[in-house]
Formats: structure tokens, C-alpha cells, sequence
């Protein structure tokens, strides 16, 4: 068995799909994952890249580093795909059928509007 701090350190080099996989595996891993807060600290500051206001609102709400990557992480790629320009010649809904969509908030929507007009 590793000390914790060379399995945090290993769990550091895998995405978040592979890590939330690792967490099925034992026990041991589960709660390491689950519990390490750098884990997750790290994969949220590259989420906070393009959803910052989200995150930080998070993080003041008092929300762990986990659930607030939880629940940016899609947001943040579905914002920074329209920000740049993915999916500006959408004609309908249909086509956006096989994405994943989350709600995102008027600020967002500003910032993609702008981001259209200045194609």
C-alpha cells in the first residue's frame, strides 16, 4: 500500500473521468479521492478558467472543491464551446440534440452574444 500523499500525487495524472472510475475500485482509493481537496482544487481552477464567476460563487457558498467541479464542469465546456463560436451556425434545436446541455445564467449568455457579434 502507497502513503496517501504518493496515491494523491499519482491520482493528480489521471482526468476527471479516469479518477471518478478509480473511486469504484476500492475503498481505500474511494476515500482518498473523495476526501483529497487538492485532487479537486486543481481541476477546478481549470474549470474557474472560463466559468469564474460560477466557481468563485461556489467556493463563497461554502461548497468543497468537488461538488463545485461537479457542477461547473460541464458548464464550463459547454460556455467555452459557444464562446468560441461551435456552434454559431446552428439553425435549430435538433442539431444540438446530441450535446449535453445545462442551463447558464444572463451573464453568460452576454458574454456568448458578444462573443457572436464580434465574429
Amino acid at each position: 500500500m502507497l502513503p496517501t500523499e504518493m496515491s494523491v500525487k499519482i491520482f493528480n495524472e489521471l482526468d476527471a473521468e479516469s479518477l471518478c472510475s478509480a473511486t469504484r475500485t476500492c475503498k481505500l482509493w474511494h476515500y482518498i479521492i473523495e476526501e483529497s481537496e487538492q485532487l479537486w482544487r486543481r481541476r477546478c481552477l481549470l474549470v474557474r478558467a472560463v466559468c469564474q464567476r460560477e466557481v468563485d460563487s461556489d467556493r463563497r457558498a461554502g461548497l468543497s472543491w468537488k461538488v463545485t467541479f461537479v457542477r461547473n464542469c460541464t458548464r464550463s465546456c459547454l460556455k467555452r464551446d459557444w464562446l468560441r463560436g461551435q456552434y454559431s451556425r446552428v439553425r435549430s434545436a435538433e442539431e444540438l440534440s446530441s450535446r449535453k446541455m445545462v442551463p447558464l445564467d444572463v451573464e453568460t449568455w452576454g458574454e456568448i452574444l458578444q462573443a457572436e457579434l464580434d465574429r
